[in-house]
């Protein structure tokens, strides 16, 4: 039992003050762990406050504790490095703006293959169904009248999947090429699903198309002046 009411109040302001200051922050871990600490002050005060343990008090705080250090658990799960696969650990530097669980997220949808034999990947003006990671090979574009090549780490078929619609290019890869390869439904269900996914990944898609057009206009700005190359004077592909 407390010893004084003066004491008996001091754990309660502290247990109250760290529950405000939790739900002030932003930062989720920083948040639970306020809350946890809030927890803490509470169930020492519930121990002492009277001659006998208010254990309805005890045993309501003590799950509330417990599915809180889970949460935790599993908000440093996700940001932890652990959570790449190893079969896709060469991948994720080429995607750094999603957190590794997100990453995981991703790649336990994808298809990862090398292509035996030239590939005819989207169609302009059809709608897509597919969604690819070049890793390694070069991608033929054919947009419009307009002939050009773009070098390996980038999406295929992202503008169908960003606004739901036709594709804007016709592209094909070579044989060799080794991909990614997501089915836009899959991609949809799991995105509708989980906010913090959809919004991880439409935050990568959009920065890969924002590099394509930046490169596309001043190819030099990158310092990579051949990672999009104008090629309108070149025949397509003998396997096109």
């Amino acid at each position: 039992m407390l010893g004084t009411d003066l004491g008996a109040q001091t754990i309660v302001y502290v247990a109250g003050a760290f529950y405000v200051a939790g739900l002030i922050v932003i930062n989720q871990i920083a948040l639970r762990l306020l809350i946890l600490a809030g927890t803490t002050f509470y169930l020492i005060y519930y121990f002492n406050v009277a001659e006998e343990p208010l254990w309805e008090a005890i045993y309501i705080s003590s799950l509330i504790l417990i599915a809180n250090i889970i949460g935790i658990l599993s908000l440093l799960a996700k940001k932890s490095r652990f959570a790449i696969p190893k079969a896709y650990a060469d991948i994720y530097p080429l995607m750094p703006l999603l957190p590794p669980g997100d990453f995981r997220a991703l790649m336990k949808h994808a298809s990862r293959y090398s292509l035996k034999e030239p590939k005819k990947v989207t169609t302009e003006g059809m709608p897509g169904s597919k969604l690819y990671f070049v890793i390694s090979g070069n991608t033929e574009v054919h947009k419009g009248d307009s002939r050009f090549t773009l070098s390996p780490h980038v999406f295929l078929g992202e503008v169908a999947f960003l606004i739901d619609d036709i594709s804007s290019a016709s592209t094909w890869l070579p044989a060799g090429a080794e991909v990614l390869e997501w089915q836009f439904s899959e991609l949809r269900h799991h995105a509708d699903r989980n906010l913090r996914f959809r919004l991880a990944l439409d935050a990568v898609l959009s920065v890969d198309l924002a590099r394509k057009v930046a490169t596309g206009i001043a190819p030099s700005a990158y310092g990579q002046p051949h990672s999009l190359v104008d090629s309108s004077c070149q025949a397509a592909p003998s396997s096109l």
